[in-house]
């Protein structure tokens, strides 16, 4: 059925025969045979849990996951044209955090509580997804179990059998450019309820299930949490898949060499991280593939798939360019989160983009001409938490411009600014 399949070789992927990026021509050769992707985790979400109902229609639109769906397949090209060769969907999706405190509320409903039984309107969304990448040639890793929505299973036997369920699921299909994922970080969250999942035997033994029940046909793995990866999953998977949350690029750096030193001949995908796209260049120094991941345009539904300016629209410029070879552009600079639709609840989420944030030293956020923080590490977000969640900022009915100073490590000093009363109205 399918047009795309892949293979791996010495550590290296191959689709439809060729060394991923080499088709290209100038292409970059150390970037030959990665997998560069984005997190598109709630690509089939839906929410069946009636206490949510309208919890995610924004902006006097009602969300439709089939539309939800269909607006990720209509943007795999131009993510494609920029580099992307592989995208995450989850079918537990993953954690909206501006939206909820508590994710458990959420239920996808993928999933019977037994395991045996996949939902019909998830599955086809899911082939929707696996037969527009299919045709582009791109993968798809398919995440299975969600930490966050353990709770909707009886007991751990039940998580083995959707395991099973999907394993056997994506085997029918006949699609060919598939990665399984079988948990989403086996070892955070409620996940330690479950030791099958939680240890590193645990998934060590259900990553194999998963390669079994799959008929052999796809390779396997499950990320731990952001700096985690045990012993077990790096022997037991074909692909090493890792999270790169919460670490810098020297901590992200020592991370993936730990691991090249235990597995030199597998591949190291980094299949979720942060909009910090500088890893960039520990990916391409380790050899590794990295994952994009915006979670507020791409993991709040309803999401916008689309390369939207700023963030997303500089990282795919400096993928494309470091595949390419291409030599430095100028330096971009970008207020991000001022956007008429871009709030919950008129909670927004501010930050400074910039094509080449490893020029910066430091961000000055004001209110008019009041300091409100300073951020002195990309991403470079107004009251930061992480390297991927940030505190809401709300704009005050006396506020009447927003504005950022950029101190550059080459002594330069860079203003933006926004008005703020068209967008109290």
């Amino acid at each position: 059925m399918g047009k795309t399949s892949y293979r791996i070789e010495n550590g290296n992927f191959y689709i439809n025969g060729k060394l991923t990026y080499s088709e290209l021509p100038g292409s970059d050769k150390n970037v030959h045979g990665l997998l560069f992707n984005a997190r598109f985790i709630q690509g089939i979400f839906d929410d069946r849990n009636p206490a949510n109902h309208g919890k995610y229609d924004r902006f006097g639109k009602v969300f439709d996951p089939e539309l939800n769906t269909l607006q990720l397949t209509d943007s795999l090209k131009e993510w494609y044209d920029a580099g992307i060769r592989a995208i995450t969907v989850g079918l537990q999706g993953g954690g909206p955090i501006y939206t909820y405190e508590d994710w458990s509320v959420i239920d996808t409903g993928c999933f019977s509580e037994d395991g045996r039984h996949m939902n019909e309107a998830t599955k086809a969304r899911l082939i929707r997804i696996l037969d527009a990448c299919d045709k582009l040639g791109m993968l798809v890793i398919v995440s299975f179990l969600y930490q966050a929505q353990e709770h909707l299973f009886h007991d751990g036997t039940a998580m083995i059998e959707a395991v099973r369920t999907a394993s056997e699921f994506l085997r029918e299909t006949g699609y060919e450019n598939i990665i399984i994922e079988v948990a989403n970080e086996h070892d955070v969250g409620n996940f330690v309820k479950h030791p099958v999942i939680y240890s590193g035997e645990g998934i060590a033994g259900l990553i194999n299930f998963a390669r079994e029940w799959s008929g052999n046909k796809f390779a396997v793995g499950s990320s731990g949490g952001g700096g985690s990866c045990r012993q077990e999953v790096i022997e037991n998977s074909d692909v090493i898949l890792v999270h790169g949350n919460t670490l810098r690029r020297q901590e992200l750096y020592d991370f993936l060499m730990k691991i090249r030193d235990k597995a030199p001949d597998k591949p190291v995908v980094c299949n979720e991280d942060s909009q910090m796209f500088g890893q960039l260049q520990v990916s391409y120094a380790t050899h590794t593939s990295w994952g994009y991941y915006n979670n507020f345009t791409k993991q709040e539904p309803p999401a916008d798939w689309s390369i939207t300016p700023g963030e997303d629209a500089f990282f795919a410029a400096r993928l494309k360019d470091m595949i390419l070879g291409r030599e430095k552009s100028e330096n971009q600079y970008y207020l991000q989160g001022f956007e008429p639709d871009c709030h919950i609840n008129q909670k927004r989420y501010i930050r400074l983009a910039s094509l080449y944030p490893e020029e910066i030293n430091y961000v000055e956020f004001y209110q008019d001409n009041r300091l409100l923080y300073t951020s002195f590490a990309e991403p470079f977000m107004l009251y930061s938490l992480t390297t991927w969640e940030q505190k809401p900022y709300v704009i005050p009915e006396e506020a009447k411009e927003f504005r950022v100073k950029i101190y550059l490590h080459n002594g330069e000093i860079i203003q933006k600014s926004v008005t703020l009363a068209e967008l109290k109205k």
